[in-house]
């Protein structure tokens, strides 16, 4: 992962026509950064995943600070505040990278709509670059590398003293909140693609932000209660006339003894319940009484947050009693709006993806409809018996209810299994073998081999099927359709062949006799309608012939029609057998 961190450098050639030529460092960095920019969809995903991060760690800089109530002062965890800044910046590095990458694809835009210039000086190309820079996107990247928490909490806020003590700290409130903008918009930008995956993404996606707001406010509720005690720490000191600001903090040594019992007296967090305390920490004073800002351990005062955070988030706030302190009020009402528009988005989601749902739903069951009426219609039309039918319907229905594309009149015998296929074929072809004259009197082993061998297919209406003078290679078996053959001058040579008609009987003589070179079509066969049926390709009917030698016997189908010879005197009874083919490669 360092590799892709090394910051490029950039060389400019100074020729003459080539001025503003930029390379990003050698051929394996350049290598790299093609690589990544090349993969945008998993860059952007990493990039997302990295946002989301970096958001969820950004709170736990709120938690760094606490409050020692034996001492009154303000404390730092140490141990956290490395984990946080450890943490950030590691995250910071994507930032950094993802800004690289944009500004590299930029370049290498710019290079390949310019490298057929070669007069484009520095200035224009530099133009044309910021021209397909996406600036928005840079300047949310920008704005949230701002390493705005590692220098308020960890620097500024155990620092602030004096008699602008509060009007500071609104500011580092105001910052603070402000720095989540861009954070969240990075994530906006670069989740739209990736919510598009489905609803289970998106699903998850608003869960997440739902998930995230409650950690965040539970995070700010912590920070905010030890400001508003703090703040009475402040004004007791004020009421006092006093400077005793610089004593609130634990690890800085007192300039004076350390009085703590005037701020016991002025800011009580544990009081008499029909008492009226002389300071109201409102909706705070739960996270101080119950010791929340006191403890060191992070994973107490963690989930006490963000519970304190994930109730009110769901309530809308409507249980919280506040005091008349107009940012405590403020940040109540954010409470009740953040609280309303998740919900409202949630639901208005959830309304979406259910109608969406409901939709797709249906138009699957209409689909499911549709080819089962298809697929309905054609085996009446071929009179398929009904327990043939009832086992294609069957298997219909668990392909379309597995895939809705699985189904198909074109692809129906892909997806029936064998058996049913077998029987399919035979039911269909069966007839029409036996119309062929070579086959009439073949064995019923046979017919029923070459029904195995017969594929399916389907020609388009027009389409030519045989051209006139190429080597014939198939048997077609008409199911469905129309087709008719003719000479190069176009007058037709015979009728139209339809539904239980063949074409190529020539190859069977070829099968018959002992040729090594396929028959050669005398005709152009084209369909005249849409065409469904079965071919027999030479290879498949040369290995039914070697199959079947003992059965093979295309003679007596043609005595009597003149062809085929019979046998001489000369030739005896061995001459009089049936030719059988040889297998041919």
């Amino acid at each position: 992962m360092s590799n892709l961190y090394d910051q490029p450098t950039i060389q400019v050639s100074l020729t003459p026509y080539t001025l503003g030529s930029i390379q990003l460092g050698g051929a394996s960095e350049r290598s790299r950064f093609d690589k990544l920019v090349a993969n945008i969809p998993l860059w952007n995903q990493i990039f997302v995943i990295s946002c989301v991060i970096a958001v969820s760690l950004d709170p736990l800089f709120f938690y760094i600070p606490f409050i020692n109530e034996d001492l009154k002062c303000l404390g730092m965890d140490k141990n956290l505040k490395v984990v946080a800044l450890v943490l950030r910046s590691l995250l910071d590095i994507t930032f950094i990278v993802h800004i690289i990458c944009q500004i590299r694809q930029a370049f290498k835009t710019v290079n390949s709509k310019l490298q057929t210039t070669r007069n484009s000086g520095w200035e224009s190309k530099a133009k044309a670059v910021a021209r397909n820079l996406s600036w928005r996107s840079v300047v949310t990247d920008v704005l949230a590398l701002l390493p705005i928490p590692q220098v308020l909490l960890v620097n500024v806020f155990f620092k602030m003293r004096g008699s602008g003590y509060l009007d500071n700290r609104k500011i580092l409130s105001f910052l603070l909140l402000a720095q989540y903008l861009p954070r969240i918009y990075r994530i906006h930008l670069s989740s739209k693609k990736l919510t598009q995956t489905g609803l289970w993404a998106k699903g998850a996606f608003n869960f997440f932000l739902y998930i995230l707001a409650s950690h965040v406010l539970g995070a700010y509720w912590y920070f905010f209660s030890i400001q508003r005690e703090t703040s009475c720490w402040h004004r007791a000191c004020v009421k006092r006339s006093i400077s005793c600001m610089d004593t609130f903090y634990c690890d800085d040594p007192p300039t004076t003894p350390r009085n703590t019992e005037f701020l016991k007296e002025l800011c009580p967090i544990n009081f008499p319940p029909n008492a009226t305390p002389p300071f109201d920490f409102g909706m705070f004073l739960d996270s101080l009484q119950s010791g929340n800002t006191a403890t060191l351990n992070f994973p107490l005062k963690f989930f006490y947050s963000f519970w304190w955070g994930l109730r009110n988030l769901s309530n809308f706030g409507t249980n919280l009693t506040t005091s008349t302190y107009v940012w405590e009020n403020l940040f109540a009402i954010l409470i009740s709006i953040i609280g309303l528009l998740l919900f409202l988005y949630l639901i208005g989601n959830v309304q979406t993806f259910m109608q969406l749902a409901t939709t797709k739903s249906e138009e699957t069951r209409q689909k499911i409809i549709k080819k089962e009426q298809a697929i309905e219609a054609w085996m009446v039309k071929n009179d398929l018996p009904e327990d043939m039918k009832n086992e294609i319907k069957n298997n219909i229905r668990q392909q379309l209810e597995e895939n809705i594309d699985a189904a198909d009149l074109e692809n129906l015998f892909s997806i029936l299994p064998w058996n049913i296929r077998k029987s399919l074929k035979r039911f269909l072809c069966m007839s029409t073998l036996r119309k062929v004259p070579m086959l009439k009197g073949m064995d019923e082993k046979v017919l029923k081999m070459i029904c195995d061998y017969l594929k399916p297919v389907m020609y388009p209406e027009n389409s030519l099927v045989v051209r006139m003078g190429q080597p014939l290679d198939r048997m077609l078996f008409i199911t469905e359709g129309s087709i008719w053959t003719y000479m190069p001058g176009g007058m037709p040579t015979n009728s139209v062949k339809t539904k239980g008609g063949f074409y190529g009987e020539e190859l069977l003589k070829w099968a018959s006799s002992s040729s090594p070179k396929l028959p050669i079509s005398t005709q152009n066969v084209q369909c005249h309608t849409k065409v469904e049926g079965f071919v027999l390709m030479s290879k498949d009917l040369t290995s039914v012939v070697s199959k079947c030698q003992l059965w093979w016997n295309t003679n007596d189908s043609h005595q009597g029609q003149g062809q085929v010879q019979p046998a001489t005197a000369a030739g005896g009874a061995e001459n009089s057998t049936p030719r059988i083919s040889t297998v041919r490669h």
